[in-house]
């Protein structure tokens, strides 16, 4: 009679096949599964759908927006929300709309640039960190947590005013600020990997330490990651609001939803509409990202899932 696979054997993921002899996998949660455990939450879907909806504005909003973002209507300023105005004008008589769908490109570029560039630094630095250990592990720790220790946006006005008033140098900023919380989730779910039994058939049949992080680590920890980068592109937003609100970052005349609120706040009494729109745009999209990265984490940890 055959026997069957060891459960050690048998609990081994589809990454470490083919490097190992006599190595089985069975695989992670799939796409379909993760889909329906997605849809199976209402708040997870609702979050989605904002995302999603923001990420159609920014994409084609500057294309269907009424008014160009710099055009100004001097007869029409501060005018309340109309059917030619839908969300009002400001007070140079610029279109609060036309406004709001230019400046979604510009937070959703900064938040995927910013992310992208984090979550870039964080997973190398995480991997090296949490697979090597010893000395090496403990000066990049040290590193993130002197980074870390400082407010998030002090620092960023600082890396700022360091390096020059621009959008580029926000991206920098923020992504600088938010690479010591991606590398502690990776340097985390590293530290559990590495001494699983695929990892260890790997380095014993001799496979180098870099295919060993990108083919059996790394896709083994990919779920946490992108819970956390979909959480992170939220707050990455709301730093870039922060720091055009106080001037830095994308320059007026050109729209940004922090400038926006910026700029409207000394008229709240006279035309609150100007700050409410921007303002509520940026509180859905956090709102939406958060709602999203906690749908994923219940979708993609088979612990949390029913």
């Amino acid at each position: 009679m055959t026997q069957g696979p060891t459960p050690a054997i048998a609990t081994l993921p589809a990454s470490a096949r083919g490097h190992a002899p006599g190595v089985a996998a069975a695989r992670l949660p799939g796409r379909r599964g993760v889909l329906h455990a997605l849809r199976r939450q209402r708040l997870a879907m609702t979050g989605a759908a904002i995302v999603a909806f923001f990420a159609v504005a920014a994409m084609i909003g500057p294309a269907v927006a009424p008014h160009g973002p710099t055009e100004q209507f001097s007869q029409d300023r501060l005018r309340a929300p109309s059917a030619e105005y839908p969300f009002g004008t400001d007070e140079f008589g610029r279109d609060v709309l036309s406004r709001l769908l230019h400046g979604a490109r510009i937070s959703f570029q900064v938040g995927a640039i910013a992310v992208g560039i984090a979550g870039t630094l964080g997973v190398l630095l995480g991997l090296v960190a949490g697979y090597a250990g010893g000395w090496l592990d403990n000066g990049l720790t040290l590193l993130m947590d002197v980074v870390f220790a400082f407010p998030p946006v002090l620092l960023a006005i600082a890396i700022v005013t360091m390096r020059g008033n621009s959008l580029a140098n926000v991206m920098i900023a923020i992504a600088v600020v938010y690479t010591p919380t991606f590398m502690r989730v990776v340097r985390g779910a590293v530290l559990a990997v590495r001494s699983t039994a695929y990892v260890e058939a790997a380095v014993s049949v001799g496979a180098p330490v870099p295919r060993i992080l990108a083919r059996h680590v790394f896709p083994n920890i990919t779920a946490p990651l992108i819970v956390h980068a979909s959480l992170n592109f939220g707050f990455a937003v709301l730093a870039e609001a922060a720091l055009a609100f106080l001037g830095l970052g994308n320059k007026p005349p050109s729209p940004s939803w922090g400038s926006m609120v910026s700029t409207s706040y000394g008229f709240l009494q006279l035309a609150p509409w100007a700050a409410i729109a921007p303002g509520t745009a940026i509180a859905l999209a956090v709102l939406g990202f958060n709602l999203l990265g906690d749908g994923l984490r219940d979708a993609l940890d088979p612990r949390l899932r029913s």
